[in-house]
């Protein structure tokens, strides 16, 4: 069997719909903010993706702000307001709020919404959380495309995401305001996204985004990640049957139809990352952007597990392109190897 990608939460293969839109992109010249016939093409394929996005997450009549990434949208959302959050968060996040919020069976507490943000999936996890009517952020990069939501009924202020999560191009993501927000600028330039983030808009990724956004839709609506979640407790029962010590984090609330994250006690999650890649087998033991680093997560001690079980985690998050016989393969090659360790 070739290579089997199983890190789709860091990040997904390029959509065809998405290649595809891109491609036709790419033989347009004009700048968007030009008055001229070429600018104003490269414009109006701009103004269909914002379309095609926000028909997507049901945000029709809001402000869609385009960006680098769900990172930049986070300090445009986030900066300078004080807010709370839990400790769950992702660190784009966590350099702009007070990590105030308690979780309690991995459920983030809020006492004030109006204050606070809440993610509505965790990228290491799987856990999505309820949102609270009034929010005033939400972070839904991981959980956009996997589960319903609309912008529209979320009564969340204001929310934001990255395409390459769900089948988009790298390096593009969006802001979503209510119309008219109030937004503090980060980047000050030629006034582009109405003022509120300067630069020439990435007209081939945006593309590529609104294209993904649209097929996400298609997705959710033909049951896809039903056969996924499938797949996944398939996953979650061959290792549990020969592994029985294994945790499952986050099994016994809800989470993403794609996501495992388990805990082989006394196996380093970064051991097994190794091993596993070694096989043929592409995992992670976190949130891509938190790898490598020595310290155990802050989202596993915020859920109560020790340092030591914190650092002996692995996430496997499927793909709609995900099989049956590369689960069952991983799984196979992943319990050989916890055995021969075991007996070494």
């Amino acid at each position: 069997m070739s290579r089997v990608y199983l890190d789709h939460n860091a990040t997904t293969p390029l959509r065809a719909e998405a290649r595809a839109a891109m491609i036709a992109a790419m033989d347009q010249v004009g700048n968007p903010s030009s008055v001229h016939a070429e600018g104003r093409a490269a414009k109006a394929i701009v103004e269909t993706a914002r379309g095609q996005l926000a028909e997507a997450l049901g945000a029709q009549g809001a402000d869609i702000i385009f960006t680098s990434g769900a990172t930049e949208a986070a300090a445009l959302a986030l900066a300078g307001r004080g807010l709370q959050a839990s400790p769950l968060e992702h660190e784009a996040v966590m350099g702009w709020v007070d990590p105030a919020l308690p979780v309690v069976a991995g459920r983030v507490q809020v006492e004030d919404p109006v204050l606070s943000v809440v993610q509505l999936a965790n990228s290491e996890t799987g856990i999505v959380q309820e949102l609270p009517a009034g929010l005033a952020v939400s972070d839904i990069t991981q959980g956009f495309g996997k589960c319903a939501f609309s912008y529209a009924w979320a009564g969340v202020g204001q929310v934001f995401l990255s395409a390459h999560k769900f089948g988009g191009p790298k390096g593009v993501g969006a802001l979503v305001v209510p119309q008219g927000f109030d937004v503090r600028a980060q980047m000050r330039g030629g006034g582009q996204e109405m003022g509120r983030r300067s630069g020439t808009e990435n007209v081939i990724a945006i593309a590529g985004f609104g294209a993904a956004a649209e097929a996400t839709q298609r997705d959710l609506a033909s049951g896809i990640w039903d056969r996924v979640a499938h797949l996944r407790n398939i996953l979650e029962k061959a290792i549990e049957d020969s592994a029985p010590d294994t945790i499952f984090i986050g099994r016994d609330v809800p989470r993403l139809p794609n996501t495992s994250c388990f805990v082989a006690p006394g196996w380093k999650g970064e051991t097994q990352v190794m091993a596993m890649d070694l096989a043929g087998f592409a995992v992670s033991a976190g949130s891509a952007c938190s790898s490598g680093k020595v310290k155990a997560s802050a989202v596993f001690q915020a859920l109560g597990y020790d340092d030591e079980l914190a650092r002996c985690a692995l996430r496997v998050s499927l793909g709609p392109e995900t099989t049956k016989e590369e689960v069952l393969a991983f799984a196979e090659s992943w319990i050989r190897k916890r055995t021969s360790r075991r007996a070494a």
